[in-house]
């Protein structure tokens, strides 16, 4: 998937969870604003009550989601067979968004009233949701292969290439030009040994500051636009690839912490909702069927 189509699959994930939650929110807001003592005298009771038409379906869909969106991703991890069905970290991302859309569903299936047992399995579900963006912040700081597959440092370091031959050997460059490149290249090529003179560079802000410098310089020597454009992105390769380098470890070792809080508290909301559906179906609740 190319990075336009990406983005673009990124977005419409993204609207979906936001539109679904503005849309749920407007149209059950006259009843979930209701106290709970009078809900039972309001006119869409019987819609948005947990057993009703509108909010046992929310229940059941957010709970069909929760569930495809966990093993359905444990078995793309697993199996290797589902490769070609796309890289694990499409997969990675369809199952976050299963996993934010569910809950949410579930929120209004509970019309915001929580107790007994299945109050720890929502509050169980809250954790794994808050755990899962910090866990795809960890995750997308450690580099990966193409697959997604986690690389280790050696592979790492094995990936970092002379910056500055590669750009001398791609591009048709004079003097000046490669003179300019050259300096902030080796400026950046010293993060790696903690230089107080490169610790400011290392924020995000400073180094597009330090970038759009560069692109005036080569303009000044006008250098044609692609090339200008094929440098700079291949100095921010380096700079991120640096970045990575300094928190491999740091962040790996985060990575499996996140776990123990992330496995445990998912594994307790399966459960319990297991239990809900279970007691749910043998007082015979049902829904359209």
């Amino acid at each position: 998937m190319q990075k336009p189509g990406h983005n673009l699959y990124i977005s419409t994930l993204a609207s979906i969870i936001v539109l679904t939650t503005i849309s749920l929110f407007i149209l059950g807001f006259p009843y979930y604003h209701t106290p709970l003592t009078e809900r039972f005298y309001h006119s869409d009771h019987d819609l948005y009550k947990p057993s009703g038409l509108i909010g046992h379906g929310l229940g059941i869909i957010g709970t069909l989601f929760i569930v495809i969106g966990v093993f359905s991703y444990m078995a793309r991890k697993r199996y290797r067979f589902l490769a070609r069905f796309g890289r694990l970290k499409y997969w990675l991302e369809f199952h976050i968004f299963l996993c934010i859309l569910g809950p949410i569903m579930i929120l209004y299936h509970t019309a915001f009233k929580f107790g007994g047992i299945v109050s720890v399995s929502f509050w169980s579900m809250v954790v794994v949701v808050a755990s899962g963006v910090i866990g795809r912040y960890i995750y997308l700081q450690i580099p990966r292969s193409m697959e997604g597959r986690e690389l280790s440092l050696n592979e790492v370091r094995e990936m970092k290439s002379n910056l500055n031959v590669h750009i001398k050997n791609r591009f048709n460059l004079d003097v000046n030009s490669y003179n300019a490149i050259l300096e902030y290249t080796s400026i950046n090529s010293m993060q790696q040994n903690g230089d107080e003179k490169i610790r400011a560079i290392r924020r995000n802000k400073e180094n597009k500051i330090s970038i759009r410098r560069l692109k005036k310089t080569l303009r000044n020597f006008r250098l044609p636009e692609a090339s200008i454009r094929g440098i700079t992105k291949l100095i921010k390769n380096e700079i991120s690839l640096n970045k990575k380098l300094q928190r491999l470890q740091t962040m790996q070792r985060l990575f499996k912490y996140w776990h123990i809080v992330h496995l445990p508290f998912a594994l307790i909301m399966l459960v319990i909702m297991i239990i809900h559906v279970g007691i749910t179906l043998a007082f015979g609740a049902r829904w359209i069927f």
